[in-house]
């Protein structure tokens, strides 16, 4: 592989930063969250809908509990969104710092899914 375009001290420093933000990331949950007043024809109530055992789940919601969970749905898609970027630094770095084996080609950054 090519060198990095970014020094490797730049990318622990955003390894850091992705770490640090980790922390700050409250209750988190899977799924999606349907303001039913807002559809056409409109309904009432709000409902939370995810994936379980590869059936999908619906349960009504209070506003309260829509709210709480429409930010934990939002927590974990950052958290997910954090992660990725990890493990990208985390190739950066590996692959950067490490002799190339003499056995293969230069891995491509699509390879390592850093474009």
């Amino acid at each position: 592989m090519s060198k990095s375009p970014f020094p490797v001290a730049q990318l622990q420093k955003d390894y850091q930063r992705l770490r640090r933000s980790l922390a700050q990331i409250g209750y988190i949950s899977q799924g999606s969250v349907v303001d039913r007043s807002k559809l056409r024809p409109p309904r009432s109530g709000y409902q939370w809908t995810r994936k379980l055992k590869g059936k999908t789940i619906t349960v009504a919601l209070s506003q309260s509990e829509f709210d709480a969970l429409a930010q934990a749905i939002a927590n974990e898609r950052k958290l997910n969104q954090a992660i990725r970027q990890m493990e990208q630094i985390s190739r950066r770095i590996l692959f950067t710092n490490r002799p190339q084996s003499g056995q293969r080609k230069p891995l491509h950054q699509k390879v390592l899914d850093l474009i």
